[in-house]
């Protein structure tokens, strides 16, 4: 069964043990930014009135960015994570072009950068434990769990508590359902989350339109789209090479 993770954000208390706890058990540097999301995070505790949120990778049940990594440095795991291969990543950005909810984040001050964002703890969950952020959590503002359980357990608490919440379940359905779901006591698109997704999952509807085109426009565009890359790559080692050559001229390098 899929896992998946419900954050209750009425229960949120702002106290960001998820983020030290998720920064910890993926060794993140110890100075992301506290007001986004950054390839030094992987989710991040923000606050719209009275009111604390997290966002993170929301692990889509049928993810986008996977059906565009052009290296398969993405997977939908069974589990339910959706994790990545650094190895593999050339630095292309289609998943961050890709993804409705603008997750995954570029290593731009690297000299060889690659994609970064959750992954849901997948070498715990793979082991049969929770997610780090789920298991520090204090007031059960998020837990984890195979995801159908989850989802009435949400979906009692509209039952249970009239009035708490805004009663919708906000990632049951969004591009096909995600594996992350949430609730919250404010509307969602207060606090940024796009509601004209739809309930259809991406890579089917680019598929549709796909599978309309003939083969050889398909390989020209393949085609168009590894030539981008290699003058993409080649520029930025002339850049990279060139604020070398111009650090060393100052100096920095001149003391040998």
């Amino acid at each position: 069964m899929s896992k998946a993770i419900l954050l209750d954000f009425t229960k949120c208390i702002g106290c960001r043990a998820c983020e030290k706890a998720c920064a910890e058990e993926h060794r993140l540097p110890d100075d992301p930014p506290t007001d986004k999301l950054n390839y030094k995070n992987y989710t991040v505790v923000l606050q719209r009135g009275n009111q604390y949120f997290r966002k993170m990778c929301m692990h889509c049940q049928t993810p986008v960015c996977v059906s565009v990594c052009p290296v398969a440095a993405l997977e939908k795991t069974s589990d339910g994570p959706v994790i990545y291969y650094p190895d593999k990543c050339m630095g292309c950005r289609y998943c961050m072009m890709a993804c409705p909810f603008q997750i995954p984040k570029y290593e731009w001050e690297k000299p060889v950068p690659v994609i970064r964002k959750c992954i849901m703890c997948n070498k715990r969950v793979a082991e049969g434990l929770e997610t780090a952020c789920a298991w520090v959590c204090p007031t059960a503002a998020t837990r984890f769990g195979d995801r159908e359980k989850l989802i009435q357990i949400a979906e009692r608490r509209f039952a249970t508590f009239p009035g708490k919440y805004v009663e919708y379940l906000y990632g049951k359905n969004e591009v096909g359902g995600t594996s992350v779901i949430m609730l919250s006591g404010i509307p969602f698109e207060e606090m940024g989350f796009r509601m004209d997704l739809g309930t259809t999952a991406l890579p089917e509807l680019t598929w549709t339109v796909m599978s309309k085109i003939p083969n050889v426009v398909m390989t020209g565009g393949i085609l168009l789209g590894g030539i981008s890359w290699i003058i993409h790559r080649r520029m930025q080692i002339d850049q990279e090479a060139h604020s070398h050559d111009k650090d060393h001229g100052n100096g920095k390098g001149g003391g040998k």
